[in-house]
């Protein structure tokens, strides 16, 4: 249990590291700005021609007398809206890390500098780490739309659908988060996406501790926004206690990841 306490530490030392370093906290937000943009014009147009793409879906519910015809494109509208909240929450880290890929990056350097004097680097052009990540980001994304399904369903379940469902979402959702920021530090040491989540597995309260906190500030609007920088500076620092670089006062997180580091640092093809 003392992982979760660990997890939770570090969110909170990313957001205290950026707000003693005002100017990459202020690069920091353009990327989740952007997206919330992006993303608050695709769930605006949803709402307003959501009942007119059901429609057009449906046609075979044209001659359905009342209310039945209302009440079942009604439900599909606000179950397609419900899935696209869902996955806007699911990717927006992921579209936010691809856009701010160079500022991210730079921001994750600074934060190694800080902690061990320098910065791992992959060696790679920047277009390959952004088709890198952009190719395992949508990895993630398919996994994480799978749970969503799959936990959507379930939450018709009476009591359960209400009340243990929803804290397995933020549980999964929470994962994933941290997957997609401890890459901009992980992916810079080669560490494969399949390593990355063995790592994870490896010391899931560690990423439950960090990530589902994570996900329930994320649902509140433009939350997401400002805690990004934070959230990829405690990302950092928390790669370096998976791969055991964090030193001796983590020295007894570092030993309990220590083991998994080995299959978790085997580096990435360049071709």
């Amino acid at each position: 249990m003392r992982d979760l306490g660990v997890g939770f530490g570090y969110l909170m030392k990313g957001q205290r590291w950026v707000a003693q370093h005002g100017k990459q906290y202020g690069m920091g937000l353009l990327p989740g700005l952007i997206t919330l943009v992006l993303y608050a014009g695709a769930l605006v147009a949803l709402a307003l021609w959501g009942d007119d793409a059901v429609s057009w879906a449906t046609p075979f519910a044209d001659d359905w007398s009342s209310p039945w015809q209302g009440l079942f494109r009604g439900f599909l509208t606000a179950l397609l809206f419900a899935l696209a909240l869902l996955l806007s929450v699911l990717t927006f880290t992921a579209v936010t890390l691809l856009i701010g890929q160079p500022f991210y990056e730079s921001l994750s350097e600074k934060v190694d500098i800080a902690e061990s004097g320098h910065a791992p680097e992959s060696g790679l052009p920047l277009w390959r780490e952004l088709w890198i990540s952009a190719r395992d980001s949508l990895r993630i994304v398919v996994r994480a739309a799978v749970w969503g399904v799959l936990l959507f369903a379930l939450g018709f379940i009476p009591v359960v659908g209400q009340t243990v469902v929803p804290v397995i979402g933020f549980c999964v959702t929470g994962f994933f988060l941290v997957e997609e920021l401890t890459a901009v530090a992980l992916q810079r040491r080669g560490v494969e996406l399949r390593d990355r989540l063995a790592l994870l597995r490896s010391r899931k309260q560690l990423a439950w501790g960090f990530g589902t906190p994570l996900a329930v500030a994320f649902l509140v609007p433009f939350v997401a926004v400002f805690l990004m920088p934070g959230a990829v500076a405690g990302a950092t620092l928390m790669a370096r206690d998976l791969l055991g670089e964090n030193g001796s006062d983590d020295g007894d997180a570092a030993a309990r990841g220590g083991q998994d580091s080995d299959a978790a640092t085997r580096r990435m093809p360049l071709t």
